[in-house]
């Protein structure tokens, strides 16, 4: 009947097999002839793929160590900042207290003088029209 040509070969005769696999020696590995061989040219997307993904990997990790490291002086620096807004509002407190302005105003040598009388109240009617 008919005759077809086989494009592709379905199964590897084992001589040939045994011949792929008995040639591996350290001395291949090391000059880099074990890289040509028809398995390993079967599976180079795959490695690609792989050291592509180990590349990312490594990338996204550095990245994620040195924003950790950012956030880690931000939160120092806010602490930081946090202590010198309350010394900062203490110091305030204490020199807007009464006697410390009087203190203030003596050293200064202003001619104001504290009112002993306390404040009085201004009301003011409301008128009817």
């Amino acid at each position: 009947m008919f005759k077809f040509k086989q494009k592709y070969k379905d199964f590897i005769k084992p001589d040939e097999e045994l011949k792929e696999i008995s040639n591996g020696s350290f001395k291949d590995i090391i000059n880099g002839r074990f890289l040509t061989r028809k398995k390993v040219l079967k599976q180079m997307p795959f490695i690609v793929y792989l050291v592509v993904f180990g590349i990312f990997y490594i990338g996204n990790r550095y990245k994620s160590e040195k924003i950790y490291q950012e956030m880690i002086e931000l939160e120092q620096e806010l602490k930081n900042l946090r202590f010198e807004s309350l010394t900062t509002a203490s110091n305030l407190m204490f020199i807007s207290k009464q006697s410390e302005v009087i203190k203030k105003l003596e050293e200064v040598n202003l001619d104001l003088v504290e009112s002993l009388e306390p404040p009085l109240k201004i009301k003011h009617r409301k008128s009817v029209n």
